[in-house]
């Protein structure tokens, strides 16, 4: 398969896949498609050596795996985590404003977007929300995408703010809130956006007790370059990982182990949730699989994990064409030069000599490029998934991802051979 056909594949994934709920709708749709068979958290589970299996513990975490069918020839297992979540901005429960004709949503920023490129962009909306219902302990719960541009964050023009190209900063209360409508009498002032969910849900607005929306960029991705060398496209972070993942764990089968995928919400904000990485969803779902398959003792689960192995899958930061003073002078990565393996001796990133050993060696053993990215020394970096899970799962961690510029804008930038690397690293680390 060339580069432009796996960047076609990622793009229609990452178009669908708008917030972290429509990320693990699209998840799922690609584990059945595959064969994959859904257990839940509140069942017994019974598996089948030579099983797949998938697990939704919250609508915005995924996890999936398959049982090797010599499952106890050789009891390890293979796990690969990523995160569903972006940085961007969340719509607040009363959200309607309105300043002279003008009809606003208010919004609380979501993690660490780069501000000033979500102005003047066509947006939309996407997220759950949930409807009254007979059953108080059961509210129906409803995905919703608006799928077309509803809203934009004007700027101001240069004209009444002459210093805007000196950088200004913007006030996330009352600069980045998003133009949703003009007033008019057929709509309620206090109630136009819940109105306008309701008739988008086919529900009264009074049954709407709670929703948890997410404004994202409603741009389609593309190639571009000379040559179409690059991609430039929402959500790259961490959409990128998510579909790679996914593609590994449902094309490739290992007779021995267990391959697993952990998809978490939450990792821009610090992943301290219970659908995030700082908890004890992952031990608790590796516990109910070897209980599953047969397993009597909770030695048995500690036993594996010795010879067993996590990539936790991240974006990294490609080195910048105009800025290359801001990367350590060795140790930076390039657009389309391969996968990136991410260092830090303060555990920023996982760091196991041995672990990026291994995964170095499956790389070449399948004639994958990679490269090795390491900050400047007098710039702490961002903390990833790896540090996290493996204090909570201790087993050998590599940090791996596609470089980016761009990181955190609402449009990124990344080489578009890099994609193909990692899902032939991830399938060759599910393979072995």
């Amino acid at each position: 398969m060339n580069h432009n056909t796996i960047v076609t594949e990622l793009l229609g994934f990452i178009k669908a896949a708008t917030s972290p709920y429509q990320v693990v709708e699209e998840g799922i749709k690609k584990l059945k498609t595959s064969g994959f068979q859904e257990i839940k958290m509140k069942e017994r589970w019974s598996l089948q050596k030579g099983g797949a299996y998938y697990i939704m513990p919250y609508a915005t975490s995924l996890f999936a795996f398959t049982v090797g069918s010599g499952w106890e020839e050789d009891r390890n297992f293979r796990i690969a985590a990523a995160h569903t979540d972006h940085p961007g901005f969340r719509v607040k429960p009363k959200a309607e404003m309105v300043t002279g004709e003008y009809c606003k949503l208010n919004t609380e920023v979501y993690g660490g977007p780069i501000l000033n490129t979500w102005l003047d962009r066509p947006l939309s909306i996407a997220g759950r929300a949930a409807i009254r219902s007979r059953d108080p302990l059961h509210p129906d719960m409803r995905l919703i995408d608006i799928k077309k541009p509803i809203l934009t964050i004007p700027n101001l023009a240069i004209h009444i703010n002459r210093d805007v190209n000196k950088g200004v900063e913007l006030n996330k209360q009352t600069d980045t809130i998003p133009l949703i409508a003009m007033m008019k009498d057929s709509l309620n002032k206090d109630k136009f956006f819940i109105r306008y969910l309701a008739g988008q849900l086919k529900v009264n607005a009074e049954d709407i007790l709670d929703y948890d929306m997410y404004i994202y960029n409603a741009e389609e991705g593309s190639l571009i370059g000379m040559e179409e060398e690059f991609v430039s496209c929402p959500r790259l972070d961490n959409l990128t990982s998510v579909w790679a993942l996914l593609k590994g764990i449902t094309e490739v089968r290992r007779k021995e182990g267990i391959n697993l995928i952990a998809l978490y919400d939450n990792e821009e904000i610090g992943s301290l949730s219970k659908q995030g990485a700082d908890s004890a969803l992952l031990n608790m779902i590796l516990e109910k699989i070897y209980t599953g398959l047969g397993a009597v003792k909770r030695e048995e689960l500690y036993e594996s994990m010795t010879d067993s192995l996590l990539l936790s899958v991240d974006v990294a930061h490609g080195v910048h064409p105009n800025r290359p003073e801001k990367y350590d002078p060795t140790n930076y990565t390039k657009l389309n030069g391969g996968v990136a393996f991410k260092i830090n001796s303060n555990q920023k990133y996982t760091f196991d000599t041995e672990a990026i050993a291994i995964v170095q060696q499956i790389c070449e053993l399948y004639g994958i490029q990679y490269q090795k990215f390491v900050n400047r020394s007098d710039m702490p970096g961002g903390v990833t998934l790896g540090p996290i899970i493996s204090s909570w799962i201790p087993v050998k961690t590599v940090d791996i991802g596609v470089p980016l510029l761009a990181m955190h804008s609402s449009r990124e930038m990344m080489g578009a051979k890099d994609q193909g690397y990692l899902e032939k690293l991830v399938a060759g680390f599910f393979e072995l």
